[in-house]
C-alpha cells in the first residue's frame, strides 16, 4: 500500500559511489485552548547499485494523535530490485512490501510484484520516471464488515516519479501512484507524497512534504503535511 521507491537520481552513482542512505524525521504540532495535536514520521533508506543492479530498502513510521485520540499509527516497510538489462532508459523491476495502516484501517497488508520502468529523464539535477506494473495484494482489514475484512487481488500499479535539483541547494521530489485492482475499477489506491528540501550542507536538508492517501476499499483517506530535517548521503 505505502510501498516507496527510493528518490535517488541514478546519474548520481558512478563507478567509485554505489551506495546511498537517507534518514528523516519529520512532523507538525498544532494547539488550541482545548486540544493539541500533533504527528510525527520517521523515515530510513538504503540503496545499493552496480551497473547492473539496484536494491533499495525503506522503512517508514507515522504517528499522530489529537487531544486523546489516536489519528495515525502507520508503518510500511519495503524492499525492491531494479535490473538495468544494458545502458538504455528502460530497466525492469521488483517488490515486496508490508503495511499495517491505523488511519486506513489496515491491519497487514502484503504486496509484491513486477513490472518495467522508463527514466524520461536521469541526470544528476534531474529525474522523470514513469513506470507500470502488476501486483499482487493480501490484505486483513478492519472494519464493520466481517465478511469483507481479509481479500486477495492483483492491482496495476502506475507511478510517476520525479526529482529535480536547483543550484545543488534546492529539491523538488516526489511520488504519485494509481493502483486499481483488475477487473473493479472501483477498488483503487492513491497515494502521493511531494517535497521540497532546502539543503543545508553538504548531507543536512529541511524540507516539508504533503501527503495524501486513499485506500478506497475502506473508504478511507488523508491528508498529512509534515516538516522536519533530511540527512542523505552518497559513498
Amino acid at each position: 500500500m505505502f510501498e516507496a521507491i527510493t528518490l535517488v537520481c541514478h546519474a548520481q552513482f558512478n563507478d567509485s559511489i554505489t551506495q546511498y542512505v537517507r534518514l528523516s524525521a519529520s512532523g507538525n504540532l498544532n494547539r488550541s485552548n482545548n486540544t493539541t495535536a500533533y504527528l510525527l514520521t520517521n523515515d530510513a533508506r538504503y540503496s545499493i547499485r552496480n551497473k547492473r543492479t539496484t536494491l533499495n530498502a525503506v522503512a517508514t513510521w507515522l504517528y499522530g494523535e489529537q487531544g486523546a485520540r489516536l489519528t495515525n499509527n502507520d508503518f510500511s516497510a519495503t524492499a525492491d530490485f531494479n535490473l538495468y538489462p544494458d545502458s538504455s532508459k528502460l530497466y525492469f523491476w521488483g517488490l515486496a512490501n508490508f503495511t499495517s495502516s491505523y488511519s486506513l484501517r489496515i491491519r497487514n497488508q502484503l504486496q509484491g510484484g513486477v513490472g518495467a520502468a522508463y527514466n524520461f529523464v536521469n541526470t544528476p539535477a534531474a529525474w522523470l520516471n514513469l513506470s507500470e506494473g502488476i501486483i499482487y495484494e493480501a490484505s486483513r482489514l478492519n472494519t464493520a464488515d466481517a465478511e469483507k475484512n481479509q481479500y486477495q487481488t492483483f492491482r496495476n500499479s502506475l507511478r510517476l516519479a520525479y526529482k529535480f535539483v536547483i543550484r545543488n541547494a534546492l529539491t523538488f521530489s516526489g511520488t504519485n501512484f494509481w493502483q486499481p485492482a483488475l477487473g473493479n475499477g472501483s477498488d483503487y489506491t492513491i497515494r502521493s507524497s511531494n517535497s521540497l528540501g532546502v539543503k543545508l550542507n553538504t548531507w543536512i536538508s529541511i524540507g516539508t512534504t504533503i501527503s495524501y492517501n486513499r485506500f478506497n476499499r475502506t473508504g478511507s483517506e488523508n491528508l498529512l503535511f509534515t516538516y522536519g530535517l533530511v540527512m542523505d548521503k552518497y559513498f
